[in-house]
């Protein structure tokens, strides 16, 4: 599996996980942007843009161009 492949698989594993734990429990504004550490959403916007960057950051190298 590419690098590219493997960073799609965990985003798409993260958007699962957010779509459990908010169907099951509710997610409030506070939760999702200031979610404390040990909460399931702690950390989760940051790592997820982060992935979605190196994303794009692959597409704009496979095509030579720049964003």
């Amino acid at each position: 599996m590419s690098k590219k492949q493997e960073l799609i698989k965990q985003m798409l594993e993260m958007q699962k996980k957010f779509i459990e734990y908010e169907h099951a429990n509710g997610v409030e504004p506070e939760e999702y942007y200031l979610a404390p550490e040990g909460h399931p959403l702690h950390a989760y916007r940051q790592k997820y843009r982060d992935i979605a960057m190196e994303l794009v950051d692959m597409a704009h190298e496979e095509k030579g161009s720049r964003r």
